[in-house]
């Protein structure tokens, strides 16, 4: 065993009953290769669910875990009783350390939910997702009791259940195993007829020793062409309910973490505890051979580290190093990583365990492909200096812009047009230095035809531009090596071969959102491997690893954030940054993030499915003086802010939450007027004791339309209780809302606001101004009045 831990597990299958009232063929507990659970207790004992919410406890302390997700499964999970599943949420919850919060979910089958239930897991905060594989026809293909009968009754039965206004909360949605004898249009519509806040569509279980069925009349990639009819329904109906397979297609093109383990490069963070106390791996493992998932570790003998450092739990985080030679130099592995772990299992070879493809290897490149086609931005050829931007917001994308928000899709919209102005600034900036199309510019030309993704995923970076703004506003002193290396980290993203000259700056060789590589001065030949990358420098040395790779924090959802630390480009903010982060600040840059994120998602709900889609890198920055906290947005740098660690997680949360409205903006402007750009006419901004221009008033009063929420939100939390926080949010409060209102009021009493601009001043005003009619303590509404007084007075 390794004495690392790859990565800390966050997330937990508990199994609540090893027996199952339905017996479905599919199912991969009963009816694969694993004959475990015949030896096992039927019922989890109260002993083992004890010890295990101590484990559980213990590592989230050690991890400073902001939370932990625990799905309490089976057999069926409902078959041990309300009682218990009551102990086990209750013993897990008084388990976790303060700050810690327990996600809890159950999935079931649904045949024996009841109102009862529905009351427990109400009381316990327990969510609840339901086993549906479409319409009767396709539900009664496989989901069947042993006698033969229908389970779709009594299935409907339990959603509908969930979908009462006293139960809603709990419905956390859909779980669709594919079967492509079924009519994806009647699947669709029937599950989508059920308003699920998410299906999830699943390939059925399957290795290369027990394949997929096929049926010859389907074509080659039956599952893909099964997949992409839903996708195209899903797409042309608005997109009414998550769907993480589809999700994480668009999310991995974009160099984003996946939002499920069956798909990209992301680490796994799962254990399963059996119940009879044992700790197996991801429960898919049993469909590859009997005893597929033992780790022969236990709750009582052995903590959640010591399961860590499992190999095989290490094998499921190792990224593309860990895949198959031919996956790695596959030009849609980091969309697909190698597919579902259990999937890529063979025997009958010298080569046999899991070095290799998926069985779905066709079907996933054919998915991938067509979601992409389907969903690609309008690209600007990469020889083509002509800045051609999408006008990719729609009306009611830009009226929800205005209010100060912007969803999932909104963001993504903005990334793209983002997407399309960094390769026009680079191809303008490469025309500008009066050079021919040189080796780096010819390969990123050829690999944007190539791979297109690995392109995407480099120019997608938010320092990607950086070098090409300073150019274009006349620093001709920055030489053309950025773009070598943008092109090199290209290359080895790609993985088919490429070679490309770079330079060494100050003794690293940098790639763009890969790392950075300590070598003697001189320049550095980079070559895109299909086992990842070879550098030869310039005195003939051979190196294949990063010295200093870039690292990232996995946050609750599968939204992964980079910190930036390497980037010599990342000097864009108006404040310095930091140093490469030691190992003790990068655990303390995690559990504030952490933390941060779950924080961003309770008190500012409408912003944070943007910030999720948008904000992918954070830069760390140096401590500002005593007592005042430091951050910054660039606005060459999308997708990136930049902050100095603040003492507290709210404040961070309030912090990376102001710094991405600048960002929206930013991007906003970018394709849309929203003032006359030649007045010249200094504002005062209400919080500020200089005079500003008309973008400054406009950046800081999108800006604090967070910020007022945010202390609005607080505050409501705190109301009628006593305390330093509780009147502090208060205080915030009453001071954010008027000077946000105020600076509304200027900003469309200047004449200066095109139609857009007005837009944007009308729903701003919009929601800033129910804030103002929220009741507050006296004693709140007079600090903010002496607060007022003293800035005015400056």
């Amino acid at each position: 065993m390794t004495t690392r831990i790859p990565l800390p597990l966050t997330q937990f299958v508990i199994k609540m009953h090893s027996r199952c009232d339905l017996a479905c063929d599919h199912c991969y507990v009963y009816e694969h290769a694993d004959s475990s659970w015949r030896s096992r207790p039927k019922v989890v004992g109260d002993e083992i669910l004890a010890k295990a919410a101590e484990r559980i406890g213990e590592h989230a302390a050690t991890h400073r875990l902001p939370v932990v997700r625990v799905v309490l499964h089976g057999g069926e999970p409902l078959l041990a009783g309300p009682e218990r599943l009551r102990r086990a949420v209750t013993t897990l919850r008084s388990a976790l350390p303060p700050g810690c919060v327990l996600d809890a979910r159950i999935h079931t089958n649904g045949v024996l939910l009841s109102r009862a239930f529905c009351d427990l897991f109400a009381e316990t905060g327990v969510k609840v997702g339901i086993s549906l594989d479409g319409d009767k026809a396709a539900n009664d293909r496989h989901r069947r009791f042993a006698d033969g009968r229908s389970s779709h009754p009594q299935v409907l039965r339990a959603v509908a259940l969930l979908r009462e206004p006293a139960y809603r909360h709990l419905y956390a949605g859909l779980l669709c195993t594919v079967d492509v004898e079924n009519d994806p249009v009647a699947v669709y519509g029937a599950l989508a007829a059920l308003e699920p806040p998410a299906v999830d569509f699943l390939l059925p279980h399957a290795t290369w020793d027990e394949p997929p069925k096929r049926p010859a009349a389907l074509g080659g990639t039956p599952y893909a062409d099964w997949l992409l009819a839903v996708h195209r329904l899903w797409e042309t109906g608005g997109r009414p309910f998550a769907v993480r397979t589809f999700e994480s297609v668009h999310r991995t093109r974009r160099g984003l973490s996946s939002l499920t383990e069956s798909l990209g490069l992301e680490p796994s963070d799962l254990a399963v505890l059996e119940t009879d106390g044992t700790f197996e791996q991801a429960d898919s493992l049993k469909t590859a051979y009997d005893g597929a998932p033992a780790t022969g570790l236990n709750v009582f003998e052995h903590s959640l580290d010591d399961l860590a450092r499992h190999p095989g739990i290490a094998a499921r985080q190792s990224g593309l190093a860990g895949l198959a030679a031919q996956c790695r130099a596959c030009p849609v592995v980091r969309s697909c990583g190698g597919g579902l772990y259990a999937h890529r299992y063979r025997s009958d070879d010298e080569g046999g365990g899991f070095d290799h493809p998926s069985v779905y290897c066709g079907d996933l490149m054919t998915l991938i492909n067509g979601i992409s086609a389907h969903g690609a931005p309008a690209a600007v050829p990469a020889q083509s200096g002509e800045p051609v931007l999408p006008t990719a917001l729609t009306p009611p994308q830009l009226d929800e812009l205005a209010r100060g928000y912007g969803g999932a899709d909104t963001v993504r919209a903005l990334t793209r047009s983002q997407l399309a102005l960094t390769r026009a600034m680079l191809a303008a900036a490469w025309d500008a230095s009066g050079q021919s199309r040189g080796e780096a510019w010819s390969l990123l030309a050829a690999l944007d035809t190539a791979a297109p993704a690995a392109v995407d995923a480099v120019l997608a970076h938010p320092y990607a531009r950086a070098w090409a703004a300073r150019r274009l506003a006349g620093d001709l002193g920055t030489d053309l090596g950025p773009l070598a290396a943008l092109a090199a980290a290209a290359a080895v993203r790609a993985g088919r071969g490429d070679s490309v000259a770079v330079p060494v700056r100050d003794g690293w060789l940098h790639l763009p959102t890969l790392g950075r590589i300590a070598l003697p001065a001189g320049e550095a030949v980079v070559t895109g491997t299909a086992e990842g990358l070879t550098v030869r420098a310039a005195d003939g040395t051979v190196r294949t690893v990063l010295d200093e790779p870039l690292r990232s924090v996995r946050l609750a959802g599968g939204w992964t954030v980079r910190l930036e630390d390497v980037d010599p480009l990342r000097d864009s903010h108006d404040h310095p940054v930091s140093g490469r982060l030691t190992d003790a600040e990068l655990l303390d840059w995690t559990g504030a993030l952490r933390e941060a994120w779950e924080l961003l998602g309770r008190d500012l709900p409408g912003y944070a499915d943007g910030v999720r889609a948008g904000l992918g890198t954070v830069t760390p920055l140096r401590p500002g003086p005593a007592g005042r906290d430091v951050s910054s947005a660039a606005r060459q740098a999308f997708g990136a802010v930049a902050i100095a660690r603040p003492a507290t997680a709210p404040t961070l949360a309030l912090l990376l939450a102001h710094e991405f409205q600048h960002v929206k903006l930013g991007a906003v402007l970018d394709v849309l007027d929203l003032f006359d750009r030649g007045d010249a006419t200094l504002y005062l901004a209400p919080w500020r004791p200089d005079p500003r221009p008309l973008e400054g008033l406009f950046q800081g009063t999108y800006a604090h339309l967070a910020v007022t929420e945010y202390w609005g939100t607080r505050a409501l939390a705190y109301d009628g209780l006593p305390g330093e926080a509780a009147d502090r949010a208060r205080r915030e409060f009453a001071l954010w809302r008027r000077y946000t209102a105020e600076a509304v009021e200027r900003l469309a009493g200047s004449g200066s606001l095109t139609a857009a601009g007005s837009r944007f001043a009308d729903g701003m005003r919009e929601t800033v101004t129910p804030w103002l009619a929220v009741p507050l303590p006296a004693a709140a509404e007079r600090a903010a009045d002496r607060a007022r007084r003293e800035r005015a007075a400056t």
